[in-house]
């Protein structure tokens, strides 16, 4: 027994030691696409996630032609904050990290490309700048405009100070921001932009294995990777809702379905459905909308447009509201957006088909206005002109008459007889005239 029991609590110990020499696993979250609110709130929940699952390594793999500048300085600021290490990985072959990429690679604590990728192009393109080529007039190359100066300087600033926090080539990342300079992952590690170049995950990880890297707090950690396990950060539904509604283009539509859905409720009270489902996809517009970088004076118009439509319905001025709303919303959508990145404009197309659908709507608010005004009055005694009745007695001045099923007190011009059909010829105070209806 005694052998058994031995051989027993060696194999257990043997156990254990291989639970507790195993390596702390490594995060992979990819960064694809044109980076806005969703990416941002992405990359802070790999953190989270990370730091959950007690993990060494946080790898950011990067595809990403760029993006929104106030989306790329929340994922700078969570890099910069973290107590895992965080690699910026350019992958795979033919990827890049263009303009708001450049930046978060730089945030990063290693830098890393594939062959065949490229990084760079990182000038601030929502203040429509353009870069001169190198040759030529140096006054040509710089931004003439006092905002674009700035801005520019603040970007080229930006980028000097991630680099020298992280020991790279400061130079070049201003020359990326002020030139539009591009890398290949060759050439990124001839200049010290990049530290590795790896073709693929395991290589990475092989390189990065036994280095040594600082993090907040002055703390050193040193990578133990051989044998460590990778898990996908896989987007959630958070994500990809938030991926949709923070598109510009959905939702300037949702911001649309509101206010149609909103004028047909008040137009046509009690199916509570449209105004309900109007309701909603106007709130959701609207939180879409504080995501996105907005001119106020944009959003401002868009909500005094739609007032001055729905007005138009209570109201009818005859167009002058309803296309009057037309106008400030289409000025307003087309200022929306204070940006110039790809992918976050809202396109020409769906404001000009708004436009198009909803003076087509007013005008035809007005035709029924119009209609209406022209139309004889149905309410009340006057709504009896026409109508046609029985004598329930003889008459020669008034009597009493049978008129759409009710009794009523009537005025002859000539003697009627009692059953003689009848029809209201006009009404004198509150009394029926009548007259013979034969003929009719």
């Amino acid at each position: 027994m005694r052998p058994v029991r031995a051989l027993l609590i060696a194999a257990f110990a043997l156990v254990a030691t291989k639970t507790i020499a195993a390596p702390a696993p490594v995060v992979e979250a990819d960064i694809t696409g044109v980076i806005g609110p969703a990416t941002a709130e992405y990359v802070h929940r790999a953190l989270t996630h990370a730091n959950g699952e007690h993990a060494q390594l946080v790898v950011l793999r990067l595809d990403t032609p760029g993006g929104l500048d106030t989306s790329m300085r929340e994922i700078v600021q969570a890099i910069l904050a973290s107590t895992i290490p965080v690699v910026a990985y350019v992958a795979p072959p033919g990827a890049r990290a263009a303009s708001a990429g450049t930046f978060i690679l730089y945030a990063c604590h290693v830098a890393a490309m594939a062959p065949g990728t490229n990084l760079g192009a990182a000038s601030p393109v929502s203040i429509g700048f353009t870069p001169s080529p190198p040759a030529g007039n140096d006054k040509e190359k710089a931004p003439q405009d006092v905002h674009e100066r700035k801005a520019m300087q603040d970007a080229a600033a930006y980028i000097r100070s991630l680099a020298q926090l992280r020991g790279r080539n400061a130079d070049w990342g201003a020359k990326a921001v002020t030139e539009a300079a591009s890398l290949s992952a060759t050439e990124a590690k001839a200049q010290h932009v990049v530290e590795i170049i790896a073709p693929d995950m395991q290589d990475l990880l092989r390189q990065l294995d036994g280095r040594k890297i600082e993090v907040p707090g002055g703390e050193t950690r040193v990578l133990q990777l051989a044998g460590a396990s990778v898990t996908a950060f896989a987007p959630d539904w958070h994500f990809r809702v938030l991926s949709i509604i923070a598109n510009p283009t959905v939702a300037m539509i949702l911001m649309l379905v509101g206010v149609y859905g909103l004028i047909f409720e008040f137009g046509h009270p009690g199916f509570v459905f449209p105004g309900v489902l109007g309701a909603v996809a106007l709130l959701l517009g609207l939180y879409a909308l504080h995501l996105l970088p907005v001119n106020y004076a944009g959003l401002a118009l868009m909500a005094i447009g739609i007032g001055f439509m729905i007005t138009e319905v209570f109201v009818p001025t005859y167009g002058s509201l309803g296309l009057g709303g037309v106008a400030a919303f289409v000025i307003g959508a087309l200022m929306l957006v204070n940006t110039d990145v790809p992918g976050f404009g809202i396109p020409r197309w769906l404001i000009a088909l708004f436009a198009v659908v909803t003076a087509a709507f007013v005008i035809f608010v007005v035709r029924m206005a119009v209609r209406t005004r022209r139309r004889p009055i149905v309410a009340g005694l006057h709504s009896m002109v026409g109508a046609k009745g029985e004598m329930l007695e003889d008459a020669s001045e008034t009597g009493w008459a049978s008129i759409n099923g009710e009794t009523w007190r009537v005025r002859v011009d000539t003697p009627l007889a009692k059953g003689r059909t009848i029809r209201v010829v006009g009404i004198k105070g509150n009394v029926p005239i009548v007259a013979t209806g034969e003929g009719d």
